[in-house]
Order: structure tokens, then sequence, then C-alpha cells
């Protein structure tokens, strides 16, 4: 099993930023069997949802020829009281990107209201890829159409 927690990419600038969206309801998997009594959405689950839209713009950004893999975080910042039944907006941009390593950061809102925040993530980069996976990979979870990815 995957898990993806992004819904969809609803903006993408090669190299520059991407934007997308995720809708957080109590039919999450990932509440199943966790919460008794009140849900909370877990932060590291808001971490994740930016450092996966973030990596889908660093491999879009180096033309599928890589994978971009985690490999540090700092200065993160989440609202730890969330329960499930929101949307939010995520936004992330690439700050460097090199042939070793990219560079970003990463915010969430919901309601306008900043919820979660990284303001520094590096991803080492895998160059042993099949590039023309890793495109129709990200067209199928980004939830771009054909012809929508410049």
């Amino acid at each position: 099993m995957r898990f993806l927690f992004y819904d969809a990419v609803t903006h993408i600038e090669k190299g520059k930023t991407i934007a997308g969206v995720k809708t957080f309801s109590l039919s999450e998997e990932f509440l199943r069997e966790h919460y008794r009594k009140v849900a909370f959405v877990p932060g590291v689950i808001m971490i994740e949802a930016m450092a996966q839209l973030l990596g889908w713009l660093i491999i879009h950004a180096h033309d599928f020829q890589l994978s971009a893999v985690m490999s540090l975080i700092e200065t993160v910042t989440v609202t730890s009281n969330l329960r499930p039944g929101f949307k939010a907006e995520i936004h992330g941009e690439i700050i460097s990107t090199s042939r070793r390593d990219s560079l970003g950061s990463a915010r969430m809102y919901s309601d306008g209201i900043l919820i979660a925040s990284l303001n520094r993530i590096i991803y080492s980069h895998l160059h042993t890829v099949d590039r023309d996976e890793l495109s129709e990979l990200f067209r199928y979870y980004s939830g771009i159409k054909d012809g929508a990815i410049t």
C-alpha cells in the first residue's frame, strides 16, 4: 500500500514552485484505530504531504532523470490540534538545486491560516531511474492531464 498525502497538484512552475491540495477526512487510513475518541491529524503526516509534493517538483525540474530522496528537514512548525475535516493548500519552492541535491521549503495553509511549514528541506538525488516510468507516475499521482506539464 502506498500512502499519498496530497490529492492533486494545482500548479507547477518548472524548477521554481508547486502547489497542491489535500482534504484530510475522518476516513483516512492512517487514522484507523489510532484514535478511539478524538482524532487528530498527526504533524508528521502534514510534513510528509509537503515533502511528497516538493519531491515531485524536484523530479519535474530535472526532467524526470532522477529521483529525490528526503535526507534532512530543519525548522519545522506544525499546528498540533487539527481534527480531520479540513482542506489544506500546500505550497513548495526550490531554493537551490544541483546534480547532487536540492534545497527547498514548503508551507501548508487551511482557510488562509498557516498550519505547517518546513523552512529547510534537503533531498539527495538518485540518478538510476526510468525516466518514462517516473513521468507516467507523476502524471498519475498529480492529477495533471496530458499536455498540461510544462
